[in-house]
């Protein structure tokens, strides 16, 4: 998944749970702001891998029991990790979604695109429509809000 549509998805998660929009968009930014500079500088072999780890829920949940901001920031982790989880199964690489237990298994096939070159990859894709959708979605929602105001002034 796109990183902007990780956020995006983390916010509208955040809007429905009626938790702080900010944090949650801070906790979806954290896997990619984490993984690939660390790829990218050779420090780790894939772009998915520490941040990307469900084990890190051994961090994610003491944080998330400090109260709403926590929660807010680990539900943006989460849903980065599920939507990416998501998207690697949906292009047929299923195996690719042993990131979400990194280090312990590693994907036996990873496709090791850096960011830029992976957006051209993802073009035409079955979670590239996934995501058309979600932003379509989403820009309805912003119209039926912006109308409803303007309705009502």
């Amino acid at each position: 998944m796109l990183f902007a549509t990780h956020l995006l998805a983390a916010g509208l998660l955040a809007r429905r749970f009626r938790t702080s929009v900010g944090w949650a968009v801070v906790g979806a930014a954290l896997p990619d702001l984490v993984d690939k500079p660390l790829a990218s500088l050779g420090i780790v072999d894939l772009f998915h891998s520490v941040g990307h780890s469900a084990l890190l829920a051994v961090v994610v949940v003491p944080v998330a029991l400090l109260g709403r901001v926590g929660v807010a920031a680990a539900v943006g982790w989460a849903s980065h990790l599920l939507f990416d989880a998501v998207h690697v199964v949906l292009n047929g690489r299923a195996g690719d979604a042993l990131f979400l237990v990194w280090p312990l298994a590693v994907p036996p096939d990873p496709l090791a695109i850096p960011p830029g070159a992976f957006f051209f990859y993802y073009l035409w894709s079955p979670s590239f429509f996934v995501e058309v959708a979600i932003w379509t979605g989403a820009a309805a929602l912003a119209v039926r809000a912006w109308r409803g105001r303007a309705e009502a002034a």
